[in-house]
């Protein structure tokens, strides 16, 4: 584990749906930590896409010559870190398959929740606020003005888009031939973080439960995993991918690995 020493300078990279608990964490961690923030809908872009995003901003950063090591607020997500390399300073990163484990504070807390409840659909101040128009349209707008993977399926349009662009009998082909993601999803999990008053955002959740006739659950989320990574108290739960090495995935408990 690297011992924490107060003043280091530190780059936090990271998707936009972590912007007040980032924001949060910056303000109150002993370190420097400058942040920056990429566009929540990066994760729909093809895999190498993402890579490509998420390299670029690092080299920016790794440049500068400011920063004793870069911050990755990202996880496993749709393998967009893999091949992500370190240049001269190194890069740490969680262990973590998705975000919603950052907002649970441990692999373990999400996995048992996962595990007993599935058909969950995950919801916190980010996930509400930087969400493209409703949770119908998530998908129409991806980031960077790119088309997404769920936009090469055909997917990125709400049921009642497709109705008005191809009538009803085709948008009911279309969703029953490629997929609905709603129908996996039967409960909205709200994780309130704290930071802010989150009152609306639990208010919508509510409401948008209620008009899927999906149940609704509101839980206290952890951020012991992020304050660990804004305080450089970097244990087993994170990768330390040192200059020249890079990012690979682990099919175990690893997750990420470097190389």
């Amino acid at each position: 584990m690297s011992a924490p020493a107060a003043h280091r300078k530190f780059k936090f990279i990271g998707c936009e749906i972590l912007y007040r608990e980032a924001c949060h964490l910056a303000a109150s961690t002993p370190h420097v930590v400058d942040v920056e923030f990429l566009r929540k809908g990066l994760h729909d872009l093809e895999t190498k896409d993402m890579v490509a995003k998420i390299q670029q901003s690092i080299d920016a950063a790794d440049a500068s010559g400011e920063y004793e090591a870069i911050l990755l607020g990202y996880a496993r997500c749709n393998d967009g870190l893999v091949g992500v390399t370190a240049r001269t300073v190194p890069l740490v990163i969680p262990r973590a398959h998705d975000c919603i484990t950052l907002f649970f504070g441990s692999r373990s807390a999400y996995r048992e929740y996962f595990d007993a409840h599935p058909g969950t659909y995950y919801k916190t101040t980010g996930w509400t606020e930087r969400n493209v128009g409703d949770t119908d349209g998530e998908y129409a707008q991806p980031a960077y003005g790119q088309t997404g993977v769920m936009g090469k399926l055909g997917l990125a349009q709400s049921y009642q888009q497709m109705v008005e662009k191809y009538g009803k009998e085709n948008a009911d082909f279309i969703l029953e031939s490629l997929g609905d993601w709603r129908k996996n999803y039967t409960k909205f999990l709200y994780l309130s973080m704290g930071i802010c008053d989150e009152d609306d955002y639990i208010r919508r959740t509510q409401d948008e439960a209620a008009e899927r006739n999906w149940q609704f659950e509101q839980r206290q989320g952890d951020m012991r995993l992020l304050k660990k990574l804004f305080w450089g108290e970097w244990d087993d739960d994170f990768v330390i991918v040192q200059p020249g090495r890079k990012i690979v995935a682990r099919n175990d408990d690893r997750v990420l690995d470097a190389e």
